[in-house]
């Protein structure tokens, strides 16, 4: 068990975020199915990754763009 905490350990990193950031997101993401800050962070970043490049121009779907807007019902902005 030691070595695969060792060997998962490895596998992640530290990034820091401001204390207010971190509580904000916490209160944000309560009941919106994602299980800690942590996680919330992991999928905003990767979404902002796939696209491969942050100045490029974001073409979002119209499935997408139901998601987002979903999300921010959910999170109480619309």
């Amino acid at each position: 068990m030691v070595l695969q905490l060792e060997y998962y350990m490895r596998d992640k990193v530290t990034i820091k975020i401001p204390r207010e950031l971190y509580h904000r997101l916490r209160e944000m993401t309560a009941g919106t199915g994602f299980s800690s800050v942590t996680e919330f962070i992991t999928f905003v970043l990767r979404n902002l990754a796939s696209g491969g490049d942050i100045k490029g121009e974001d073409k979002l779907t119209e499935e997408e763009v139901k998601a987002v807007r979903e999300r921010l019902r959910r999170l109480g902005y619309l």
